[in-house]
C-alpha cells in the first residue's frame, strides 16, 4: 500500500483491466482489517506506469476485493527528470539505506556496481539475484510509502565495465560525485533535464583509473561541497540537489 498526502488509500496492481480490477494478496487483508473498507468506500490504485485510478470498492469476496474505476489521471507525485543511480556497492546494509532513501527521492532506477574499492563481491548469478529481489522488495515498499507511480527498478549488481557500456550505449548525460573533486553540481544541473546517470562509489570511492574512464566516456566530476560524504550520504544528498535544481521540490 502507498499513502498519499490525501485521506484516500492507494495501491500498487498492474491487472486494471478497462474500468475494473481484482485487488489480491497482503493489499486484501490491509484493506479489511487496518482500513476496515466497506463497499462504496474509495481507493486510488497505481500501475507503476505512473498513472492513477480513481475507484470504487464494488465487491469483497474471500481473498480477492473488486472495484470499479471512476476515472484516470497522471500520478502528481513522479518528478519530471529521470534520474538513474549507479552505485558503487557498500559493505553490510548500508545498500538498503541507499535504496530505500533514493527512491523516497525520486530516482527512476538503481544500479549496483562492483567497483574497483568494492568490499562486497557476488560469486554467483543466484546470490545476485537473491539480493536483487530482496533491494526490489524494500524499493517497492518505499515507492508506497511515499507515493511514487512508478515502481522504480533495482538491478543485479554489475561490474563497472559494464556499468560503463550500459551508460555509453544509453547516452545519457553522466554526473560523478568523486571525492577528488570536481564542478560545483549547480552549474552541471539544467532545470528542464529530462534524463541524467549519477555515478557514486563505495566506501573508499574510484581509482584514479575508474574516474579516468568516466571522463573518457564524457562524464562530468561533480562535487557535493568541501565535506567528505559516506558512501550511503552522498546519493541522498546528490539526490536532494538535482531534484531542486529541477523544480522537484517546489
Amino acid at each position: 500500500m502507498l499513502k498519499g498526502g490525501n485521506a484516500v488509500p492507494r495501491f500498487f496492481i498492474d491487472n486494471i483491466c478497462g474500468d475494473t480490477a481484482v485487488i489480491t494478496g497482503q493489499d486484501v487483508v490491509h484493506i479489511r482489517r487496518s482500513l476496515r473498507m466497506h463497499v462504496g468506500d474509495n481507493l486510488t490504485l497505481c500501475d507503476g506506469m505512473g498513472n492513477d485510478y480513481n475507484c470504487e470498492l464494488t465487491a469483497l469476496d474471500g481473498d480477492e476485493i473488486s472495484v470499479k474505476v471512476l476515472y484516470r489521471t497522471p500520478t502528481a507525485s513522479e518528478p519530471s527528470t529521470a534520474v538513474t543511480l549507479y552505485q558503487g556497492l557498500p559493505k553490510g546494509d548500508k545498500m538498503d539505506l541507499i535504496i530505500q532513501k533514493s527512491v523516497e527521492l525520486g530516482v527512476a532506477a538503481i544500479v549496483p556496481v562492483e567497483t574497483a574499492r568494492s568490499i562486497v563481491r557476488f560469486d554467483s548469478s543466484e546470490k545476485a539475484e537473491k539480493k536483487r529481489r530482496r533491494w526490489q522488495k524494500i524499493a517497492d515498499e518505499a515507492a508506497g510509502q511515499s507515493g511514487r507511480g512508478i515502481l522504480p527498478r533495482i538491478t543485479q549488481p554489475i561490474s563497472f565495465k559494464l556499468a560503463l557500456e550500459q551508460m555509453s550505449t544509453q547516452r545519457l548525460p553522466v554526473i560523478v560525485f568523486y571525492e577528488g573533486g570536481g564542478q560545483p553540481i549547480v552549474s552541471l544541473i539544467e532545470r528542464d533535464i529530462k534524463k541524467l546517470a549519477v555515478v557514486i562509489g563505495p566506501e573508499g570511492g574510484f581509482e584514479p583509473s575508474e574516474i579516468d574512464q568516466l571522463k573518457s566516456m564524457g562524464a562530468k566530476t561533480a562535487t557535493l561541497g568541501p565535506r567528505v560524504l559516506r558512501c550511503e550520504t552522498a546519493p541522498i544528498a546528490a539526490l536532494s540537489v538535482i531534484m531542486a535544481l529541477t523544480g522537484n521540490m517546489e
